[in-house]
Parts: structure tokens; C-alpha cells; sequence
């Protein structure tokens, strides 16, 4: 029998925790608990979860202390953020610290369950459909999905388990318009009521990434529709 997988809940708010472990425990994880940045850390030596769920608002410091934490020690565990209901700042934050989702307060615990599912199966299966080759190449981007490496112009960049998922995305769909609920089903693997604003801060982050240096950008948005993979229109 397979072991259930594990979640790293890190809370502290007693009502919150022990409604989202009772619906965690119920959807098929195992539930692990922290308070505060102390207890994660701690918690988090001890043993890897599949999945965490991090707060934003914690004593001792916050979910953005942590996050930096765990990226700073290689850690890729999946990380969903809990953020205070409209905080745009928050979510904006997160995900360019390495969160890979979030979800706003008030929340249904049934989309968080489907969402920390969705995670786990991304963290497991890479980088999404397989290619016929390991390599993908546009322009002067590269990436080389043995090494998980990506480069352009010959300049290594360091990105994101999500950035590099979403990049990978786009390549294999070099000059194609994907519809922000392409992305979503195919780099998050859930479509909830079209919720876009993760993809555009990822793309967001991704340009920031590709195009310094003055480079040529090459992530385009299609205006009403979604983004494509090509040079700029001459």
C-alpha cells in the first residue's frame, strides 16, 4: 500500500489549522503542523514534505522569512501561500521568493485540497509532455531538460521549479498562442473559474528573468488572449 502524501501546514491560527487538517486528512494526506518560523525550520530538517502550505502572517516573522529559507537550501517542496484576502503585494512577493501557487482568506478547503494535489503531481512529473528531444532551442534560448538547465545567449539562468515548467511550456509551443487557460491546465494542471493572475505574475517574473541585459524580449502577450513564444513583429 502506498504511503499517503505529506503536507507541512504551517499556521498559526488554531481555527484555520484544524479546519484545513480535518479536509486535508480527508482528501488523502498525512498532515504535518508548524506555528511559527522556528517550528518549520525545525520541522523541515527532521523530514521533507511533499507539499507545503505556508501563511503569510506569522509570529516570530512570516511566510516570506520561511520561503526564503527553504529556496536558500535548495529545497524545491511545492509551496502554496495563504494570503490576507485583496493583498496583491502579498501574492506578488510570494511568487517571485519561489511560492509556486496561492490562495486568498476567506477560502474553500476543498480548492486548496485540489490545488496541493496538483502540485504534488507537477513537483513528480516534471516538466510537463514529453519532447522528442531534451533539448529545446529558440532564438538564443536554450534549455536542456537533462541538465534542467537554461541559458540564453549562453548565459546560465537560474529559475523557479514553476518558471522552469511554465518556460518549458511555452517552448514546446514556440510561435503558438496559449490561452492563459492552457497555461493554467497544462503548467498547474487546475482551471478555477479562470483565474489568470498566477500566470501573469509568472510571466512577469520569466520576462524579468530572459530579457535582462537589454535582451530581445520573446514572451509576447496577445492581448485578450494569452501569450506566445516568438520574436517581436517588425
Amino acid at each position: 500500500m502506498n504511503s499517503p502524501d505529506t503536507v507541512l501546514l504551517i499556521e498559526d491560527d488554531d481555527n484555520i489549522r484544524d479546519l484545513m487538517a480535518s479536509a486535508l486528512r480527508f482528501t488523502g494526506f498525512e498532515v504535518h503542523f508548524a506555528e511559527d518560523v522556528p517550528q518549520a525550520l525545525t520541522s523541515l530538517a527532521r523530514r521533507l514534505p511533499d507539499v507545503i502550505v505556508l501563511d503569510v502572517g506569522l509570529p516570530s516573522g512570516d511566510g516570506f522569512d520561511v520561503l526564503q529559507l527553504i529556496r536558500a537550501r535548495g529545497i524545491t517542496t511545492p509551496v502554496l501561500f495563504l494570503t490576507a484576502r485583496d493583498a496583491v503585494e502579498d501574492r506578488v512577493r510570494g511568487l517571485r521568493l519561489g511560492g509556486d501557487d496561492y490562495v486568498t482568506k476567506p477560502f474553500s478547503v476543498i480548492e486548496v485540497g485540489a490545488r496541493l494535489q496538483a502540485l504534488v503531481r507537477r513537483s513528480r512529473t516534471g516538466a510537463g509532455p514529453a519532447c522528442d528531444s531534451h533539448l529545446l532551442l529558440y532564438a538564443d534560448l536554450e534549455l536542456d531538460d537533462k541538465r534542467h538547465t537554461v541559458s540564453r545567449g549562453g548565459t546560465v539562468i537560474g529559475l523557479s521549479p514553476t518558471e522552469y515548467r511554465l518556460l518549458h511550456y511555452l517552448l514546446s509551443h514556440a510561435e503558438h498562442v496559449m490561452t492563459r487557460s492552457q497555461i493554467l491546465e497544462a503548467v498547474w494542471q487546475y482551471d478555477f473559474g479562470g483565474d489568470s493572475v498566477v500566470v501573469e505574475r509568472f510571466v512577469s517574473n520569466l520576462r524579468r528573468k530572459l530579457d535582462s541585459d537589454g535582451r530581445e524580449p520573446l514572451i509576447q502577450t496577445i492581448r485578450g488572449i494569452g501569450y506566445s513564444l516568438r520574436r517581436p513583429a517588425t
